[in-house]
C-alpha cells in the first residue's frame, strides 16, 4: 500500500472496489461522511468542504427515492443504505485481499459526492495503513460507518434496524462472493480462501448475528444475488496502472447467502426481490390456486403484486 498510494490494485476489481486515494482532491466541494451521518446538522461543525447546514444523507436518499420512482421514503433509505455499505465492504475487503492491509477508513477522512451514480464515489483524505484483520475491519466498517449510519436513517426514516444490519450483511456477503469470483476467474486460489475467511469472521461479529446464513453455493450460470446498483447512471471506473490480464475460466461454485430480513426493494414499481431475500416471491403476490406457502418467517401485508423472479439485489457489488 506504501509503495501504491493510488491504490491501483483494487481498479482490476471493479467499481464497488475502487477508493480514490491519490492526488488531486476532489474536484467538487464534497462532505465528509462524518458529517453525513450526524444526527442533527445544524449542530454540526462545519468543515472547509461542507457547510453545517448541508444535508448529504437526506440528499442522497431523495436522488435514490426519485430514480427509482419509490414509493416510500424509506425504502429509498435502505436502497441508499445498501449501496454504501456495498461499497464500504468492497473497499476493505479489496484491501486486505491485495495488500495484506486497510488504509483508515475514519468518516472524517472519506468525501463522499451524494449527487453520483452507483457505485458511491469515494475519496479518502489521507492513506494511513492498518491492519487487514477481521478485528480492524469490522472496527473500521462496522462500528465507524455502518453503526452511525444505521442510527441516523433509522431515526430519520423510520426504517427498522434489523433491516438495516440485513443489509449490511448482505452487503458484504455480495462483496466477498465478487471477490471469490474475480480470483477464480484468475486463478488466484489464495485471494478466494482469504476472502471468504475475512467475510465469513466478519458475519460473525456480534453486530450481524442472525442477519443471514450462508445456504450452499450458487452455479456460476446463475444470477449472482446482490450484484446490482440501484438503476440510474453508474460511475464509470476505467482501468490504469495495476491492470491484470483480462478474466479466464469460469470460477467453481460460489457461497449462497440467505438473509432473514427485506430490504424493501420489491415495493419499487416493476421490480421483484432479490436473491438473497428471506422470501421467495414477492409479499402479497398471487400463488397457484391451492398452492401451500413456501417456509419462510411470515409475510406482511402488503398491496397485490404480479409474482417476478428472482433479481440481483441493488446496490451491492458488480462485477
Amino acid at each position: 500500500m506504501d509503495s501504491d498510494p493510488g491504490l491501483a490494485a483494487l481498479r482490476p476489481l471493479g467499481g464497488f472496489f475502487v477508493l480514490r486515494a491519490s492526488r488531486p482532491s476532489p474536484p467538487l466541494a464534497l462532505p465528509t461522511l462524518a458529517h453525513a451521518y450526524a444526527p442533527v446538522y445544524g449542530g454540526v461543525a462545519p468543515d472547509v468542504h461542507a457547510g453545517a447546514g448541508e444535508d448529504p444523507l437526506a440528499f442522497r436518499v431523495g436522488k435514490v427515492a426519485a430514480v427509482l420512482r419509490a414509493p416510500e421514503m424509506r425504502v429509498a433509505a435502505s436502497v441508499a443504505h445498501q449501496g454504501l455499505a456495498a461499497r464500504l465492504w468492497s473497499v476493505a475487503l479489496g484491501c486486505a485481499v491485495r495488500y495484506g492491509g486497510v488504509p483508515d477508513l475514519a468518516p472524517r477522512l472519506l468525501r463522499w459526492d451524494p449527487d453520483a451514480g452507483a457505485p458511491d464515489d469515494l475519496w479518502l483524505a489521507e492513506l494511513r495503513p492498518l491492519p487487514g484483520d477481521v478485528g480492524t475491519i469490522g472496527e473500521a466498517v462496522l462500528r465507524g460507518h455502518l453503526a452511525p449510519l444505521t442510527a441516523a436513517l433509522h431515526t430519520r426514516y423510520r426504517v427498522a434496524t434489523g433491516l438495516l444490519w440485513g443489509n449490511a450483511a448482505s452487503a458484504l456477503a455480495g462483496a466477498g462472493r465478487e471477490l471469490e469470483r474475480w480470483a477464480g476467474h484468475h486463478g488466484r486460489a489464495d485471494i478466494a480462501d482469504h476472502a471468504r475467511s475475512l467475510t465469513t469472521g466478519l458475519l460473525d461479529h456480534p453486530l450481524l448475528t442472525g442477519t443471514g446464513t450462508f445456504t450452499g453455493t450458487l452455479p456460476t450460470t446463475d444470477t449472482l444475488p446482490g450484484t446490482g446498483p440501484f438503476p440510474g447512471t453508474e460511475t464509470e471506473t476505467e482501468p490504469g496502472p495495476g491492470t491484470e490480464p483480462g478474466p479466464g475460466p469460469e470460477p467453481g461454485p460460489l457461497p449462497a447467502f440467505r438473509r432473514r430480513s427485506c430490504c424493501l426493494y420489491y415495493r419499487v414499481p416493476g421490480s421483484g426481490i432479490c436473491g438473497d431475500c428471506c422470501f421467495s416471491r414477492p409479499p402479497g403476490s398471487a400463488r397457484p390456486p391451492g398452492s401451500a406457502r413456501p417456509p419462510g418467517p411470515a409475510r406482511p401485508a402488503a398491496a397485490p403484486r404480479s409474482p417476478r423472479s428472482r433479481r440481483s439485489s441493488p446496490g451491492a457489488p458488480s462485477g
